[in-house]
Parts: C-alpha cells; sequence; structure tokens
C-alpha cells in the first residue's frame, strides 16, 4: 500500500517516501539473487574488517603504507553499510519504501564514501610515488600527523562538496506519481530525475562535484604513476625495477577496480537513457559492491604481511 500524500500548498510538492527497485524484470526471484548479495556484502564486510584488525593488532605494519589502507578499508565499510539495509530488504522482504529524508541521508552517506575512496587512493598513489622516489625520506615526509592531516582533509573535502545536495534536492518541486528509483537506493542523479522543476543547477552542481572530486583524483593518479615510471626506468638495475613496480600493483588494480565502475555509471546515467533498466541497476550494483569486495582480496593475495596478519587475527579468533 502507497502512503497517503498530503502537502499544504498544492503548487509545491514533496513526497513523503520513494518506491525501490531490486532487479528490474527479475522480481520473481529476488530470493534467489539475494544470495549472492548477502554473500557480497559479508564478504566486503569480513575482508574489510580483517584488514583494520590486522593493521592494528600487528606493529610491523604500522607503517604510512598500510594507515592508507586502513582508510581505504574504512572506506569500504561505509560504503556497504550505506547500501545493505535498503538492498537486502528490497530482495528478502520486499520492503520498497525509503522516507525522503531518509533517502537523502543515505545518498548523502553514499556519494561522500565514493568520494573519500576516490581521494584515498589518490593519497596511496603519493604514498607511492614518496617511497620509490625518495626511500631514505619516506618515513621523515609521510610522518603520522601528516597521514592525520590527509585523512582529515579527504573527509572535510567530501563533507564541503557534497553538503548543498540534500538541500539543493529539497528545494525542488516533485510529481505526485514520480516516486519510482531506479535503484533499490538513493542517486542523486536518480532522484533528481524524480522532480518536475528546473533541475539545471542540480546537473551542474553534480557534475562540478565528479569532476572536482573523482575527475581530478583520476589525472592525478596518472601523473603519479607516470611520476613513478619515470623514477623506476632511471634505476640501473631490472631487478630494482621490478621490484619497485611490484609495490605499486595493489594499488593499481585497486584503482581500476574502483574508477572504471565510476566511469560506467556517469556515462550510462548522462548517455545511456535508451538502455534497459536492468543495465543501470547492474552497472550500479558492480560500482557501489564489487570494490569493497575485491579490494581486501587484492591486498591479502599480492601483499604478504597483510596477508599472514590477516590469517593470524583469524588464528586467534579460534583459538579464542
Amino acid at each position: 500500500m502507497f502512503p497517503s500524500w498530503s502537502f499544504a500548498n498544492i503548487s509545491f510538492f514533496q513526497p513523503h517516501a520513494f518506491l525501490m527497485i531490486g532487479i528490474p524484470g527479475l522480481e520473481a526471484i529476488h530470493g534467489w539473487i539475494s544470495i549472492p548479495f548477502f554473500s557480497m556484502y559479508t564478504a566486503a564486510f569480513t575482508g574489510n574488517c580483517l584488514i583494520l584488525l590486522a593493521v592494528r593488532r600487528t606493529p610491523s605494519l604500522h607503517q604510512p603504507m598500510y594507515y592508507f589502507l586502513s582508510m581505504l578499508a574504512l572506506t569500504d565499510v561505509g560504503l556497504t553499510l550505506a547500501t545493505m539495509p535498503t538492498t537486502l530488504a528490497v530482495l528478502w522482504f520486499d520492503h520498497r519504501l525509503i522516507g525522503f529524508n531518509t533517502c537523502l541521508v543515505q545518498m548523502f552517506f553514499l556519494h561522500f564514501f565514493s568520494v573519500v575512496e576516490s581521494s584515498v587512493l589518490l593519497a596511496m598513489s603519493f604514498d607511492r610515488f614518496v617511497a620509490i622516489s625518495n626511500p631514505l625520506r619516506y618515513a621523515s615526509v609521510l610522518t603520522n600527523n601528516v597521514i592525520i592531516r590527509i585523512g582529515l582533509a579527504i573527509v572535510a573535502r567530501a563533507t564541503v562538496s557534497l553538503f548543498p545536495l540534500p538541500f539543493l534536492l529539497k528545494r525542488l518541486n516533485f510529481c505526485p506519481g514520480k516516486i519510482l528509483l531506479s535503484h533499490s537506493f538513493c542517486f542523486h542523479a536518480d532522484v533528481m530525475k524524480r522532480a518536475c522543476a528546473d533541475i539545471t543547477v542540480n546537473i551542474i552542481y553534480g557534475l562540478y562535484v565528479v569532476l572536482s572530486t573523482m575527475g581530478i583524483d583520476s589525472l592525478l593518479i596518472v601523473l603519479s604513476y607516470a611520476l613513478i615510471l619515470h623514477t623506476v626506468m632511471s634505476l640501473a638495475s631490472p631487478r630494482e625495477r621490478i621490484r619497485a613496480l611490484n609495490t605499486c600493483v595493489s594499488h593499481i588494480l585497486a584503482v581500476l577496480v574502483f574508477f572504471i565502475p565510476v566511469i560506467g555509471v556517469s556515462m550510462i546515467h548522462r548517455f545511456g537513457r535508451h538502455l534497459p533498466p536492468i543495465v543501470h541497476a547492474l552497472v550500479a550494483y558492480v560500482y557501489l559492491v564489487v570494490p569493497p569486495v575485491l579490494n581486501p582480496v587484492i591486498y591479502s593475495v599480492k601483499s604478504k604481511p597483510i596477508r599472514e596478519a590477516m590469517l593470524r587475527v583469524l588464528s586467534e579468533k579460534r583459538k579464542g
């Protein structure tokens, strides 16, 4: 049953709630679809929490590289928790209504953690650049105080960039009949399209946020690796070159896992209106669910210290 809509002024309307959907066209098998989703959410939450515990409990991992990895893991936990409740509620219980203000809160945190993840990946590329180009000054450049300041700057940047978004949506006049969202969570690009008002300001500001955060971050990451490659090629020994590049493999994979879906979501929202709804849904799920699942796998496979520390945490849990 839909809630009754009440509003004082008929010229301005905001819905009490939006109606979410799961996988369009596959509603009959949502129960089965929930199994892989629950498995991925569990893997993402468990894997990233293991990384956090491993770094915290292992003194040898109290280094800049692993502090930044902890930031990435914490961000992935936040991104997982931002979408998991509504997605599983839709798939398990067909609970599709989400309150207007609740939707705006979820939208803010969903985009907040996405911007934070992009910024953390940029910080990690800077970490790799300093470690390879000037290893003797690595510890003196990236001190604990510097890392804390970088973390605070990342949070402040994301907060300032995204703070106006909910208010830009609250000023819009919505259509009473347009309450059906395209996902089981709230995207800014999806919510603003339910309005009957002029959304030019929302489109421009949304594009500005994407370009000023993820756009700039991706360019600076590419620049960092161009400088890293220049430094590596100046090394005399081929073995040293390979060893230096091997320290970057995990980060490069994490960058690709995050930014490729980001590009896909941006392209589809702007140019893929003719595509079936299921394509929009699947690309969005890949963007939000896959990176938190794969990042712990990537770092546990490619980084021996992280893998050993995670195994120690697991063995301690079993003994306890």
